[in-house]
């Protein structure tokens, strides 16, 4: 095992933050997991651990333990006439997995494609994109429970997926995702239930297409973290109550609204930002982007402070003309690794 000292994490997130971390371990198996937590243990270390890092702000300073997640890895575990159940490691880039998917004729994941970050991650926010939540598709995931001390899987249904939501995200210093058991199609059902989606994949029904369309969606709208360092929608699409949005609609008669099966509303964070003047608008270093209201940019060379700096103000502006307080997606952390809360 290798610890490493004083590691700038600024390549591994993809807001682009200079971040330093005191101790910094990239994990290829799950027997180094468990060599990487005695050692916090007896170091008296907090653990922060780093998946593909799109999903996360830092501070410039952290006293920890980061432990970089790259087990690799996707086997199968079972098949029959209709699906194919797979175990992919928590390192597995994202995008890559669902475009490999696709080359297998396993559907399912196609909505889902070019969104960054690992494959370990996807369950922890439920990721979600064009009518479609990963948890839909996913079986059971393998984890290391550090209450319990070993190693089990937690089956889907006790996941707590929901939007934007699960168990991981409940209980973040508890559990360490180390596989990912998906259960895939093998024949393709198309979720076209997005109008521009729909309206792109025209008449070519195939997955394939289904998933070119998503790529070129989002290649057109969102920017790429290499060229504009971003951590992908910033802010979570509010849902709220029928007669909340009611009062609402009545006002702004135009609000992008989508209504769910328990009879809530969920209202486009984008539109929102946008309508409060926000779109291409730069706070400093840090702004959001001209063709993604809701994708937050590090322009320059910005700290946490700065970031901090520019999404309370696009909360408080929405919250101003709208009456809806918008919440980050981006977990934060603080200067010891831990997470912590948005809410000054």
């Amino acid at each position: 095992m290798h610890i490493q000292n004083n590691v700038q994490l600024q390549p591994f997130n993809t807001l682009n933050l200079g971040s330093v971390a005191s101790h910094y371990i990239k994990i290829e198996t799950e027997h180094m997991l468990l060599e990487a937590l005695s050692y916090a243990e007896q170091q008296q270390l907090n653990v922060l651990i780093l998946s593909g890092g799109s999903n996360m702000l830092l501070p410039e300073h952290i006293h920890a333990l980061v432990i970089h997640m790259d087990i690799q890895g996707i086997e199968t575990l079972n098949e029959d006439a209709q699906t194919k159940t797979l175990a992919v490691g928590a390192g597995q880039v994202w995008h890559d997995f669902v475009l490999w998917t696709t080359e297998q004729h396993l559907y399912g994941l196609q909505n889902l494609a070019l969104i960054p970050g690992l494959v370990g991650a996807s369950p922890v926010q439920n990721i979600g994109a064009y009518g479609v939540e990963v948890g839909e598709f996913i079986q059971a995931v393998r984890v290391y429970d550090r209450v319990t001390q070993q190693f089990t899987e937690i089956l889907a249904s006790d996941c707590q997926f929901a939007y934007r939501h699960s168990i991981f995200k409940d209980q973040p210093e508890r559990y360490v995702i180390t596989q990912v058991i998906f259960q895939l199609l093998k024949h393709a059902n198309l979720k076209l239930s997005y109008g521009d989606l729909k309206q792109a994949v025209g008449e070519d029904l195939s997955a394939e297409n289904l998933q070119n369309q998503v790529i070129q969606i989002r290649q057109s709208k969102l920017p790429d973290p290499k060229e504009y360092p971003n951590a992908g929608s910033f802010f979570k699409n509010p849902v709220i109550s029928a007669q909340s949005f009611d009062q609402i609609n009545t006002k702004f008669p135009q609000l992008p609204h989508y209504p769910q099966a328990n009879g809530q509303i969920k209202i486009a964070a984008g539109w929102l930002i946008d309508q409060a003047g926000w779109k291409g608008k730069r706070l400093g270093m840090v702004g959001m982007f001209a063709k993604q209201a809701l994708v937050l940019v590090n322009y320059e060379d910005a700290t946490l402070l700065d970031v901090q700096a520019t999404y309370r103000a696009v909360q408080q502006d929405v919250l101003n003309k709208f009456n809806i307080r918008l919440e980050p997606e981006p977990v934060l952390f603080n200067a010891v690794g831990l997470i912590q809360s948005h809410v000054e």
